[in-house]
């Protein structure tokens, strides 16, 4: 009950990237930046495990970004011709590479960090992958046509590929497969229209469990300042949670800690467990376990306490890694006092 858990990002060590950044650039190349990638994808998982978090993850140490880790292994890119361009609604800009044709796999994606995880640790392993309408969301077309049919036309194209990279991962063993989707906040009838039937696509066929994150963005200054524009209530998830309470989707995240999210929009998601955003990683304050353990008392009143897993607002990856682990803490002992005040079944 009360299983901890992140949203899938961790600081990388200053010895494999560039710190504090979403597109941090890496220390080595090669074989030699194969190594540390595998090096600091072990570190985290042993430090997930001694802090004692239910299900662990790989950190996405591998990956220079949530979204061109998985596109560099997809042929039909063009990263040596990025592009700046706005995303997520123009929030901020962002260089991207551009759709110049067919979309195909070139071979795994995430095999080597899967294996080494799933060596590594008996725990519950979670492995996250972009959604696919964020995915369009963070690449110029020059192919598919630029307009909302050419979107739509795309966002499957990838489902499609991220599908087989799914089923490929749960071969691996992962235990959970999660789709990272922020842009179903930014882009709300869109998602409800077409964006969760391309997410189902690209769980389709999967007999593992099945998540997806859906939270308002990396602590970052562009989030943080979009954030305070939404005013005192962000009812975004309102028109998503419906969609997806049909869907085949087990899991789906949101942001309550420091959010002005009603929580009562969690009944919206009957039927399914809701990882419930209980660290703010948009801030360096570390929560107390009693913060932790009341945003869950929250949620209670709203989700049966068996479907509801304690777990961060959004990524850590710009992080310092010190305030990281403090904060993943700060959610284990949260979950702990929790499981004291409300694990008894009446």
């Amino acid at each position: 009950m009360f299983e901890t858990a992140t949203a899938g990002s961790l600081p990388k060590p200053d010895w494999l990237a560039e710190t504090a950044k979403l597109w941090p650039q890496w220390r080595a190349e090669g074989a030699a930046l194969d190594a540390a990638k595998a090096d600091a994808t072990l570190l985290w998982l042993k430090v997930q495990e001694d802090i004692g978090l239910d299900v662990v993850g790989d950190g996405e140490q591998a990956r220079q970004h949530f979204v061109h880790g998985f596109l560099v292994q997809v042929e039909g890119i063009d990263f040596e011709h990025q592009v700046k361009m706005g995303i997520r609604a123009n929030r901020y800009e962002a260089l991207v590479p551009q759709v110049v044709g067919e979309l195909r796999l070139k071979g795994r994606v995430h095999a080597m960090e899967a294996r080494l995880a799933r060596a590594h640790t008996k725990r519950r392993l979670k492995f996250t992958l972009p959604g696919p309408m964020t995915i369009v969301d963070t690449v110029a077309d020059r192919h598919y046509g630029g307009d909302r049919e050419g979107r739509i036309r795309m966002a499957f194209a990838f489902a499609d590929l991220l599908n087989h990279e799914a089923r490929a991962l749960e071969a691996d063993g992962v235990d959970i497969i999660q789709f990272d989707e922020p842009a179903f906040n930014v882009y709300m009838q869109d998602a409800a229209d077409w964006g969760v039937a391309a997410l189902e696509r690209a769980a389709q066929g999967l007999s593992c469990t099945t998540a997806a994150h859906i939270c308002y963005g990396y602590g970052i200054t562009a989030n943080v300042d979009w954030k305070r524009t939404l005013g005192q209530e962000w009812r975004q998830y309102e028109q998503v949670f419906p969609a997806l309470a049909k869907s085949t989707i087990d899991q789906v995240s949101l942001e309550c800690i420091h959010s002005h999210v009603p929580p009562d929009l969690m009944r919206l998601l009957d039927g399914k467990d809701v990882m419930v955003g209980a660290i703010d990683v948009a801030s360096d304050d570390i929560e107390t376990p009693e913060e932790v353990a009341a945003t869950i008392g929250t949620a209670l009143q709203f989700v049966a306490r068996e479907r509801i897993l304690p777990c961060t607002n959004c990524g850590m990856a710009p992080m310092r890694r010190d305030v990281a682990e403090r904060k993943l803490a700060a959610l284990v002992e949260g979950a702990r006092l929790a499981r004291q005040r409300w694990g008894a079944v009446p």
